[in-house]
């Protein structure tokens, strides 16, 4: 990235919980990417006013407002398919959180509105920029895996907000894909007790290899947030990742990213199979939500 940038693209922040904070922090610090871009304002169905010296502004302006010119979502899942459509329509870059949709017809429709509108759209996955991440992909590069398991835990989560477990756990997925490749599905099962706010889902997939890979959410209060892998090659095994340090400004990371988009930093060839990788996960976890869930 040049460090004079020729000019700023104008952007608001949509939703200003937890995700979004941290991108409205990274947008007024000064690091190489937010040289790029200029924070006008933030959308809140809150009346807040104004944050650190940030406006709010409603989303009709930001829709309207000539200087908008990038829409960061960082709302709830379940809205994250209504606001891209309406920015992309309203001729805006998009960054989403991930999951950018709740289903994969969905996400690939906005991906042919933004090849229309000649806008980028971006799905952010902090996920693979954790230092856990880079441990594992050096740790597997080469080997040939036998089998291998992940288990993440964590407190109860809003279905209606977040989406069906293997959307609102797709950053596991899109872990075990980038490590792994494609996978395909052997089954999936869920074990719900509402009154207890329990879940637990338990999906078993495959490697183009044939190689059984176990994905498990377990959501219920009191458990913690925790993440327990464990994978068997052929010459030998790893039992979870070792302490690997902090995991540093990982939306910036991500952010960067996006500004090089912006900026037509990406060959097609890297862009197309981040497209590919996003819209497998998308489409494996409504496999798993269909098989979990028949009828619905």
């Amino acid at each position: 990235m040049n460090s004079t940038p020729k000019r700023k693209f104008g952007v608001v922040v949509v939703g200003v919980g937890r995700a979004g904070s941290v991108r409205m922090r990274d947008l007024q610090n000064p690091h190489p990417s937010s040289a790029f871009l200029n924070l006008i304002g933030f959308v809140s169905r809150r009346e807040l006013g104004s944050i650190d010296g940030v406006q709010q502004i409603s989303l009709e302006d930001a829709l309207s407002s000539q200087e908008v010119e990038v829409a960061y979502i960082c709302t709830e899942s379940s809205s994250h398919e209504d606001y891209i459509r309406q920015f992309l329509n309203a001729g805006k870059h998009v960054l989403v959180e991930y999951p950018m949709t709740l289903s994969s017809a969905a996400a690939r429709e906005l991906w042919e509105l933004a090849e229309q509108k000649g806008k980028v759209l971006h799905e952010e996955h902090v996920e693979l920029l954790m230092e856990e991440f880079a441990f594992l992909k050096k740790e597997v590069v080469g080997k040939d895996l036998l089998k291998g398991s992940l288990l993440f835990t964590a407190g109860p989560l809003e279905e209606e907000k977040f989406g069906f477990p293997a959307f609102s756990g797709i950053s596991r997925l899109t872990w075990l894909v980038s490590l792994f490749g494609e996978l395909s599905l052997v089954s999936a099962t869920l074990e719900q007790r509402k009154e207890d706010q329990y879940m637990k889902m338990t999906v078993c997939l495959e490697t183009e290899n044939k190689s059984p890979l176990s994905w498990i959410e377990e959501k219920g209060p009191g458990l913690k947030r925790n993440r327990y892998l464990s994978f068997h090659f052929k010459s030998g095994s790893l039992e979870n990742v070792p302490n690997v340090g902090v995991n540093k400004n990982i939306f910036l990371k991500d952010q960067n990213i996006f500004v090089q988009k912006l900026l037509g930093q990406f060959s097609e060839k890297e862009l197309a199979a981040e497209k590919k990788r996003i819209l497998h996960c998308l489409g494996l976890a409504e496999e798993i939500q269909k098989r979990c869930c028949p009828g619905k």
